[in-house]
Order: C-alpha cells, then structure tokens, then sequence
C-alpha cells in the first residue's frame, strides 16, 4: 500500500510539472491566435482566378476546330465548289453532330429572351457559333441552314443517295402553306416556355438529341418515321418543321448580301423549278425560305444551261455579225 501511495505521489508530481511546462507554450499559442498570427509561420494565399488568356488556352482545341470548320463551310459557299459543299456536310455531321453534339436549338432563343445565357470565359467556342450564326444569317440568310446544321447535314446527305423516283413532289400550294407550320411551332414554343419554364419538350420538337444517341423509345420511334419521311419528301423537317429555321427565317428578312439576278429572271423559271427547298416562287426568291444551297448561283453562273449568257450570246454573235456585214 506504501508503495502504491509513493508511486500516484510521484504521477501527480510529475502530472503536475508537465502542466507548468505547458502553461507557457499554451498561453502564448493564445496570445497569437488572438493578434492573428497561427504560430505557424505558413503564408496565407488563396488560389487566383484564371485569367481570360489562360481559360482562353484551356480552350483552344475547340476553338481551333471550330475555326477550322468554319471557315471550310464559308470556302465552300463563297466558291460555289459542289464537292467542298458536301465534304462540309460529312464534316458538320461526325463533328458538329457526333463529335460535339452542338447545334442551335430552340433552346438557346429561350436563353437568350430570359438573359440567361452561360458565362463567356467558359464558353468561349460556343459564343463564336452563335456569333458565326446570327452574323451568317444577317449577311447571306440561312447559310446555318444549309451548311452547318448537323441535322439539316445529314437530310441533305440522305437526299444526294436517294434515287429520284422515291420522291414525292408537293402541290405547290400546299407546300406554300405547310411552309408556316414552323413558325406556329417557334411561337406556340416560346409563348409555352415563357408561361411554364417548363424546357424538356424541345426534344419533341427538335430532333437534334438523336446524336447524343440518349432518348426514350418513343422519341426513337418518331425520329424513324420522320426520316424515313424525308426520304419521300426532301428536306422535309427543315422546310417545314424547324422552329429554330423558323427564326432564322426571319433574321433572313435583314439579309444584306442577296441573290444575283438577271433581267431576264423576270421571264425564265428554270431555277425555280430546279430549287428543292420551294424558295423561289413566282420567280421571286423568298428568302426566309432560302438556306442558300448555290443550286441557283451555280446555274445563274452556268454559261451553257442559263438563258441570260444564251441570249447573250446570241446578242454577241448578232452584233459580230452585224460588225461584218457593215465592213463587207
């Protein structure tokens, strides 16, 4: 029993000095932590936000790529070239569709009415397909359209392998009226939007989901009929359906650079009957309804098959002769 005595004498001894040592460490661990020094002598930083510059380098793939295909669509239009206009196809399909899953959309116009549009410095090739858009628009019309839309992409693609016999041509008059069906569909949409807030009904009025292959059955099985559709009826979603078309189509009302004419449009109706997208009606080019595909323009440029260079050069072989038989 002495024993034990002794030794919690001896703990508490030295229980009792390990506190003393302690009391001075402790209290001026205290005194630091009150004047806002951590005793630690570890410098305070926090991380810094990325500049634009380097956001803008953590983005330069895509950008790059988007330049790219860009400016491979407006060579192709702006040179009228047939073969660079469906490798244009081809690539606004496996990249804008496949590779990207990136197409304007309905969606972005509700972004846009209620200001609620993603943040530039993370979005920064996303705001040059927008730009590219609207100022493609405003310049030449729905060259978005007839070019770089994935969907409108793979239709036109579907249309260059269909034979000729399986398609059925629309009664003029009902095409006219089928042409106003997009535009109930972009209001009906917007007017529903701005009442509900409700957005997951785009994917039953635009199909572009079909390239993140991620859809209900049903969706699936509407997106079979309206392509096998499009095989019987040219373009037919685009022409007739499309609501984001639709507001382009309206855009097209500034369009600054139009389609050339001849005098002698005012007679001839060989390009009316050979445009696929019903734009040209009673030999006046409708230009909400143009995607400029260059059908017309290359024919306009065609100096064996366009009546103004035929007749121009009758004119020419007329005044030749004219010429010679003067001096004779």
């Amino acid at each position: 029993m002495i024993a034990d005595r002794l030794a919690a004498s001896r703990l508490g001894w030295i229980a009792v000095r390990l506190i003393a040592l302690g009391a001075a460490p402790f209290g001026a661990l205290r005194a630091q932590s009150e004047s806002g020094d951590d005793g630690w002598n570890f410098d305070e930083f926090e991380d810094a936000e990325p500049t634009l510059l380097e956001l803008a380098g953590d983005q330069a793939l895509d950008i790059g790529l988007f330049a790219a295909f860009a400016t491979l669509a407006m060579v192709s239009f702006l040179r009228k070239s047939v073969p660079l206009k469906y490798v244009t196809l081809v690539a606004s399909v496996l990249y804008m569709g496949f590779y990207k899953s990136q197409l304007m959309s309905i969606v972005n116009i509700f972004s846009t009415l209620t200001g609620n549009l993603p943040i530039f410095s993370y979005s920064m090739a996303w705001y040059a397909f927008a730009a590219f858009t609207v100022i493609t628009t405003v310049f030449w019309g729905r060259l978005y359209c007839g070019r770089i839309c994935a969907f409108g992409a793979l239709t036109q693609l579907i249309d260059a392998v269909v034979p000729s016999r399986f398609r059925v041509d629309i009664p003029q008059k009902l095409e006219h009226r089928a042409g106003y069906i997009k535009y109930g569909i972009l209001f009906g949409a917007v007017g529903y939007y701005l009442v509900t807030r409700e957005i997951q009904f785009y994917r039953y009025i635009e199909p572009f989901w079909m390239f993140t292959l991620d859809a209900s059955i049903v969706l699936w099985i509407g997106l079979g009929v309206l392509l096998v559709a499009s095989v019987f009826v040219r373009n037919l979603y685009c022409r007739f359906l499309c609501p984001f078309g639709a507001a382009l189509g309206l855009v097209s009302a500034l369009t600054v650079f139009k389609i050339k004419r001849w005098s002698e449009c005012n007679q001839c109706a060989l390009c009316e009957k050979k445009c696929e997208w019903g734009a040209i009606r009673n030999r006046q080019i409708i230009m909400p309804e143009c995607v400029r595909c260059d059908d017309c323009e290359i024919l306009y440029d065609d100096k064996q098959a366009c009546p103004h260079w035929l007749l121009e050069a009758k004119r020419k072989a007329r005044l030749k002769a004219l010429g010679a038989a003067a001096e004779g």
